[in-house]
């Protein structure tokens, strides 16, 4: 049997980043995903979200593809919302995520980075995050 130890940090936000998800909403989808994903053997390590985007970092195992695990998390819990009735508007993930590698060594300190949102976001908008991100991204992949 393969062994594998991969961690991904996920990003993605709501719909058109519309802070729809409230301190009530929070709770209970974060459960929902974490209980979801047991269900489906996908292994998340830590999660938190603030009004209109999350964070995951997940363990993919040997088969597993990212984009087949965050469409799993991402479909169901939109769904499951919807369904039960927790607002009253549709809830919506945006198509687009980030998915990022992370190193062993570091595991811990993105653990911190993504149980702290509520504190980072004070100071820094998911735009503002999200272009960081992408700007760090894009320097690395320069010859």
């Amino acid at each position: 049997m393969p062994y594998c130890n991969l961690f991904i940090h996920v990003i993605w936000s709501t719909k058109n980043r519309v802070p729809i998800i409230t301190k009530e909403l929070k709770g209970v989808l974060l459960k929902h995903i974490k209980d979801n994903s047991i269900k489906k053997g996908i292994f998340i390590d830590s999660m938190n979200c603030v009004s209109d985007h999350i964070h995951l970092l997940i363990s993919l195992g040997a088969d597993q593809t990212i984009a087949k695990t965050i469409n799993l998390l991402k479909g169901e819990s939109s769904n499951w919302v919807n369904k039960q009735g927790l607002i009253k508007s549709k809830f919506e993930w945006q198509e687009e995520y980030i998915a990022l590698s992370v190193s062993y060594s570091v595991a811990d300190k993105v653990r911190g980075y993504i149980l702290n949102q509520e504190e980072h976001h004070k100071k820094k908008t998911f735009t503002e995050e999200y272009n960081e991100f992408m700007k760090v991204a894009d320097s690395k992949h320069l010859i």
